[in-house]
């Protein structure tokens, strides 16, 4: 099927729904934007109230890595953070810009670039369509480099763009299990990521957000005991009016999901989570391992964060084969926002 060439059509309006194979350009400045009662808003409105981010997660038994670049317009921040199974080792290195100086990020989901800068540190995804690849290069003054390529030739996103609020709308655009290959190297060592059957993620979010939120997500990108590359994208909270970003890659097939229900107790990080699909498809239990968590609580934003790392265990159920999963590394994330 073809890419979709442009979010917002003629009449000012984005297209809800399922896009197979993404869309080309967020074109939000085409927007109509109005206020609740109709009124139109400037265009320093439009241009001020839209939020975009991005998230690369590196997994493999060895090694975790969580790469991320957030555009708020009054204020950017970038973190990255690096986990080593083996042994607990944890790193992790969070920035700020007001106003979000030297942060960019660019509209087109799959062509464009996303770069962050503070100091010597500088964290860029490049997104090239005609190769069908996206690089991740992390350079911070702490000694940590990161020149990850992912391999995104095969694999179909799961991209849409549903309602936020009453004037708001968000796109979208998920993939998990990509095979990646390229070096990270921390602590004083390289290590190489095809070696360490490296799988990565990606999440590619832009739009007109709700003023206050919140959702909970899972993700997995797993190699089966089989060979075969297992990917889950799971949300609860956020983009569900009327469609849901809820899917699993199984190799390059995707396969939609329904709705999720999560079940953790908010108050004791270390404690199991469930996470159950209301089509019965998936049913897991998650184990958290560590986590990265931030608290903001300025006057027009806030920000109670909390993304953990840990093993999934329990089982996806097809239409033709049950997948046991047993101690698969992946993320699972409860998110507080006003913006």
């Amino acid at each position: 099927m073809s890419v979709k060439s442009r979010l917002i059509n003629s009449a000012g309006q984005p297209e809800f729904g399922l896009f197979p194979s993404g869309v080309s350009e967020i074109n939000y400045l085409d927007y109509d934007l109005r206020s609740p009662m109709d009124r139109k808003l400037s265009a320093w409105s439009k241009k001020f109230k839209f939020n975009q981010f991005q998230f690369v997660a590196l997994v493999s038994p060895e090694l975790i890595v969580g790469i991320a670049i957030v555009d708020l317009k009054l204020v950017s921040n970038a973190f990255v953070y690096l986990y080593r199974p083996a042994d607990g080792a944890f790193d992790e290195f969070s920035f700020v810009q007001p106003l979000a100086l030297s942060t960019s990020i660019g509209l087109y989901p799959n062509n464009s670039e996303a770069v962050f800068r503070k100091g010597d540190n500088s964290i860029a995804v490049i997104a090239d369509e005609s190769a069908m690849q996206r690089r991740v290069c992390v350079s911070l003054s702490a000694g940590i480099e990161i020149d990850a390529l992912l391999d995104e030739s095969h694999c179909a996103p799961l991209a849409m763009c549903s309602r936020a609020g009453y004037q708001g709308w968000v796109y979208t655009q998920k993939t998990a299990a990509l095979p990646c290959l390229g070096r990270v190297i921390w602590q004083g060592e390289t290590r190489d990521l095809a070696a360490m059957n490296t799988l990565a993620s990606v999440d590619w979010t832009a739009g007109y957000m709700r003023g206050e939120t919140f959702w909970n997500w899972a993700s997995l990108s797993a190699t089966l005991a089989d060979g075969r590359r297992l990917g889950l994208n799971l949300a609860a909270g956020v983009n569900e009016t009327g469609f849901t970003e809820n899917a699993l890659w199984l190799d390059d097939q995707l396969i939609k999901i329904d709705t999720v229900d999560f079940q953790f107790s908010r108050y004791q990080p270390e404690s199991e989570w469930r996470v159950r699909s209301a089509d019965g498809i998936v049913d897991l239990r998650f184990t958290p391992a560590g986590q990265r968590k931030e608290k903001l609580n300025a006057l027009l934003i806030a920000s109670n964060f909390t993304q953990h790392f840990g093993v999934f265990q329990g089982q996806i159920r097809l239409e033709n084969e049950v997948i046991e999963i047993q101690q698969q590394w992946g993320f699972a994330e409860d998110h507080y926002a006003r913006w």
